[in-house]
């Protein structure tokens, strides 16, 4: 019972993370510090 409920928490968990992930995606936001010369994460942007 207990693994279902700590699975069950680490669901609900991701999931908060993934539809943050999106939202700020959708809004423009950036994860890199907007440093494309070091960020090597495919920055949409040129520098």
């Amino acid at each position: 019972m207990g693994t279902i409920i700590v699975g069950a928490a680490l669901l609900v968990i991701v999931g908060l993370i993934v539809r943050k992930m999106i939202k700020d995606k959708k809004a423009g936001k950036s994860s890199c510090g907007c440093n494309c010369a070091e960020c090597h994460g495919g920055c949409s942007h040129s520098s």
